[in-house]
């Protein structure tokens, strides 16, 4: 057990996952960062982006976080979601309809904090249609 990582996902609701790992890799803000077995203590923001478990050399899981933090130690791998599903569960047409309506909403907004809430939403949106672009690529 000594080389695995406890990788743990929350999200608001509830644990997510909670299990031993070779390594994760998180979007963090300042770049993505993998965490193994003996990480030095680390906490990080987390950008909208894809969370890779790894098995092995074999990526088993592909998580989307839409942000949160990562809280590292040398045997676990903590993030709190604002947001977490499964990068399979993720429809490209959904996706693409979310972000033209948000556009929509943003031409509409009437005050600057109305347009930040939006542009935050599209900033998900458009890491989520990111995202579905690298795991088309990937395969």
């Amino acid at each position: 057990m000594a080389d695995k990582v406890e990788f743990e996902l929350v999200s608001p609701e509830k644990l997510l996952k909670s299990l031993p790992v070779d390594m994760v890799v998180v979007p963090g803000t300042e770049g993505d960062f993998g965490v193994l077995a003996g990480h030095a203590p680390l906490i990080s923001t987390v950008r909208p982006g894809v969370i890779d478990v790894y098995e092995g050399e074999r990526i088993v899981d592909r998580v989307f976080v839409a942000g949160g933090f990562a809280e590292v130690t040398e045997t676990r791998c903590t993030v709190l979601a604002e947001e977490a599903v499964a990068l399979s569960d993720l429809d490209r047409v959904s996706v693409e309809k979310t972000i033209k309506d948000l556009s929509e909403d943003l031409d509409d907004s009437k005050s600057d904090a109305e347009r930040a809430a939006v542009e935050a939403k599209l900033a998900v949106a458009r890491a989520k249609l990111e995202a579905l672009g690298a795991s088309a690529a990937a395969h």
